[in-house]
């Protein structure tokens, strides 16, 4: 079996507003769903007090107990946090865009990593230019899709260094790596909080926060979601939501297509969404379970990174 060496591309533009538009015709009172939940912020509050309490409680734990809590709790509730930065870089919390940064640095504290300003950055670009190669952070890039390849022990380690290999990627798109106060401030109040944690808590304690961190995003049934949004397990279709249980503890991020067609619309109304155009959403493959999927990407050697559309038309913009 041949593995691919390019990703498939396309000169159609992006494939969600011709979709939103239509649903707008038939059904206008979706227009009511867009909004905001400040109730995320009491959910964020309640996350990063679970995190850190197990952070204290993990202080002398065995290691075998620190990377048990890590992949059963720790993950569920940083992917969570992921969730929330997500909402804030829609500001769908608060209607003041500061007050909704100032809330992603404070989920991003349990993460260990300072991401939470960046990721509004990179990933409204994404919404704006799916699959455009010089300015999509969620496409894999060239290099990396040819050193994983298409074999079991490659896509695991690649789960496993997820984050790494996103950090790669923004050398790549020059358009928008801009740093400016806010980046600044992410960093800062994130490395004081690390260093707060290492001294005052203890090294095991952070070893916890990033272990959680990395199996939420990583070789975990959560870390099926980023394989589930994007990649083209269904023929050429671009995107894909997902409708089993751990919506529950993932605040309903698999609802992907609905968010991208209507991502002004909170995370807890995206259900309703949904229901409201059943024709739009119900009649499109989705995925019924993550760890199905998990296993299918590790497994099946015909699914890689480069199972990614790629396209050069920006939609006039």
């Amino acid at each position: 079996m041949r593995s691919p060496s390019a990703f498939p591309r396309t000169t159609d533009p992006e494939p969600h507003q011709a979709r939103t538009k239509a649903i707008l015709r038939s059904h206008p009172q979706v227009r009511a769903l867009i909004g905001r939940n400040p109730g995320t912020f009491v959910i964020l509050v309640a996350v990063v007090a679970l995190q850190v309490g197990l952070a204290v409680a993990l202080r002398s734990a065995p290691w075998w107990l620190v990377l048990l809590a890590a992949y059963t709790v720790g993950a569920v509730a940083s992917h969570a946090l992921f969730v929330v930065v997500h909402e804030c870089a829609h500001n769908l919390i608060f209607a003041r865009t500061w007050a909704n940064l100032a809330a992603a640095m404070l989920a991003n504290l349990p993460q260990a990593f300072p991401s939470a300003i960046s990721f509004k950055r990179y990933h409204l670009k994404h919404h704006s230019y799916q699959g455009v190669h010089e300015l999509d952070a969620d496409l894999p890039s060239v290099w990396e899709a040819r050193l994983i390849n298409r074999y079991a022990i490659g896509k695991a380690l690649w789960l496993l260094a997820f984050p790494i290999f996103q950090i790669t990627r923004v050398a790549r798109l020059r358009e928008i790596a801009v740093i400016d106060r806010w980046i600044v401030a992410n960093w800062l109040v994130q490395l004081s909080f690390n260093v707060a944690v290492f001294v005052y808590i203890g090294p095991t304690a952070l070893a916890y926060l990033v272990l959680s961190l990395v199996f939420s995003v990583g070789l975990h049934p959560l870390g099926a979601r980023w394989i589930q949004e994007h990649f083209l397990t269904h023929g050429t279709q671009e995107t894909y939501s997902y409708y089993g249980p751990l919506n529950r503890v993932a605040l309903n991020v698999g609802y992907h297509n609905e968010h991208h067609d209507f991502p002004s619309v909170p995370w807890n109304r995206l259900p309703q969404l949904r229901a409201t155009a059943p024709e739009a959403y119900d009649t499109i493959p989705a995925h019924r379970s993550w760890t199905k999927l998990l296993l299918r990407f590790l497994f099946d050697q015909e699914l890689s990174l480069f199972s990614r559309m790629v396209r050069s038309n920006r939609g006039g913009r």
